[in-house]
């Protein structure tokens, strides 16, 4: 069993949560770019969450998730002084870092809670990071303060421009390129169609960019292959392989496909969740 000793909403919306989770043996081990997997009890199924943060000397864990499937809405229940039945990690391969001088980190959504960690580890590296955050509007717009300070240079980008410039953030991404910015690397983490949007734009400029996938996952050890992802004309496995890939190498139609697949199965747990949790049903 695992402690939750803090947890706090990332937007104004309350759509984006933070939790901070005692896990002594995770945190020992883990980097930027690892992830998690939890179950919220006995009952509960397997689901992946990106590393966010983490206190060695603490021995503290920070995730941040959007409750959007059964699960995730389970979690957002819990409070400091509950528990989580499973936290196993670290899992999956670390961002690399080594001989980057200058990169783009660029997140859309709730995608910005997983390249945060990535943006600040490089930027403690001592590289030159552009960090481009999208989101639809100004109150789900979260850590915007942390983004600065793991940034040389920060960019909002909201489609209504309610905050920061009106757009998307292959926009702003765009801009830099066509302004003479060069980059080591781009990392995209985000929606499906953003990562592959994003990949499009830079590979003109034959810039390497690393994409954060989380197709469906059960196990985290790469035996049961139901997160397997065509990459370069390969089957690779997100668990183990990644989640990090090269975004111009990733089949985007196959993956898009694949994690459309279950929607409607989610649609119905949602509903069960927030009826276990004695939320409304409806509206």
């Amino acid at each position: 069993m695992y402690k939750i000793v803090g947890k706090r909403a990332l937007n104004a919306a309350g759509t984006t949560f933070e939790m901070l989770v005692e896990a002594p043996l995770v945190a020992r081990k883990c980097l930027a770019g690892q992830f998690i997997i939890f179950r919220t009890d006995e009952f509960g199924e397997r689901v992946p969450l990106t590393i966010a943060d983490y206190d060695r000397e603490a021995g503290t864990v920070t995730i941040m998730f959007q409750p959007v499937g059964r699960s995730t809405q389970l979690l957002a229940g819990l409070e400091p002084g509950d528990y989580i039945r499973d936290f196993v990690g670290p899992l999956g391969r670390p961002t690399e870092i080594a001989d980057l001088k200058r990169a783009a980190v660029v997140g859309g959504g709730v995608g910005c809670a997983i390249a945060y960690p990535v943006a600040k580890a490089m930027h403690a590296a001592g590289v030159a990071v552009d960090m481009i955050a999208g989101f639809r509007s100004r109150d789900l717009v979260m850590l915007e303060d942390e983004l600065k300070n793991s940034a040389s240079r920060l960019f909002i980008m909201t489609d209504d421009g309610s905050c920061g410039e009106k757009g998307f953030v292959t926009d702003k991404l765009r801009d830099l390129l066509e302004a003479g910015g060069r980059y080591d690397e781009v990392v995209a983490i985000g929606p499906g169609v953003m990562m592959k949007f994003v990949s499009l734009t830079t590979k003109p400029y034959g810039i390497k960019t690393v994409v954060s996938l989380n197709p469906i996952m059960i196990d985290g050890t790469g035996m049961c292959g139901g997160c397997r992802v065509s990459v370069g004309g390969e089957t690779k496995f997100a668990c183990v392989d990644g989640p990090e890939f090269d975004g111009q190498l990733v089949d985007w139609d196959e993956l898009l496909r694949r994690g459309a697949f279950y929607r409607d199965a989610e649609a119905e747990q949602r509903e069960h969740a927030c009826y276990l949790t004695g939320g409304a049903r409806h509206g």
